[in-house]
């Protein structure tokens, strides 16, 4: 195969599937590993993509969000899964953070009663309700698509608060650019609440993992990973003595 028509096939690859291994690529191209490492070099100084441990990725860097009713109809099972996990973390009378999200959502039928939750996720009040957990909900603007709370009253509303445990959304991770969303303003919120946790949770189905979007808002390594399935991405973090994850 002509290098040219390999770089045509990785770029073909990385749109379909966002990142590639190089052990893939080698098959795909029945080409050696050290070509492979070549191609993706030129690749990335010609800016066509990202290389990361064992592959390359995707340039796209999103600003776009899925709305909220999309987000939940998707990989729901596995949400379930990393809304328990992440649940059986919190002890009784603990207080928590729960950010606004799909995921977060599934954690609530988890919670003890005894636990104070603080959120800037509207549509999580009325299942905290219905469980008779104390809540705190903090004011700012409400994005239209997602329905978070978030803009300079929230994070000004969130500097009183201490907590025991938050649990984090998230859009993209990746060990080179951490922890990505779309929205510099949701940006701001997750920094400050890890700023304020002792401990601190980010909550990522597989497909979230070697993705990036628009802002980083913390290292890979500056939270607990709580996912449902180890992928190559997630094997890769787990060899990273810095970052934690956390799996079935």
């Amino acid at each position: 195969m002509l290098t040219m028509e390999r770089h045509q096939l990785i770029l073909s690859l990385l749109a379909e599937k966002k990142t590639v291994r190089l052990q893939e690529l080698s098959d795909r191209t029945n080409a050696s590993d050290s070509t492979i490492r070549r191609d993706l070099d030129a690749l990335e100084q010609q800016g066509a993509l990202k290389r990361v441990h064992g592959g390359a990725s995707s340039l796209s860097a999103s600003r776009e969000e899925a709305p909220m009713s999309e987000k939940t109809a998707q990989y729901h099972e596995q949400k379930k899964i990393i809304a328990s996990l992440a649940a059986g973390t919190i002890s009784k009378k603990e207080t928590i953070f729960l950010d606004a999200g799909s995921t977060t959502t599934l954690m609530i039928p988890y919670l003890d009663s005894s636990v104070t939750v603080v959120t800037n996720g509207p549509e999580h009040l009325p299942h905290l309700a219905e469980r008779g957990i104390t809540t705190y909900v903090i004011g700012g603007f409400v994005k239209p698509g997602t329905r978070a709370i978030v803009g300079a009253n929230a994070v000004e509303n969130l500097k009183q608060y201490r907590f025991d445990r938050c649990f984090l959304g998230v859009n993209g991770i990746t060990e080179e650019d951490g922890l990505t969303t779309p929205d510099p303003e949701e940006a701001a919120i997750k920094k400050k609440v890890l700023h304020q946790s002792m401990n601190r949770y980010v909550l990522a189905d597989h497909s979230k993992f070697g993705e990036r979007t628009f802002i980083t808002f913390a290292g890979a390594e500056d939270a607990i990973l709580v996912t449902d399935s180890s992928g190559p991405v997630v094997t890769a973090m787990q060899n990273n003595k810095d970052i934690e994850v956390m799996l079935p």
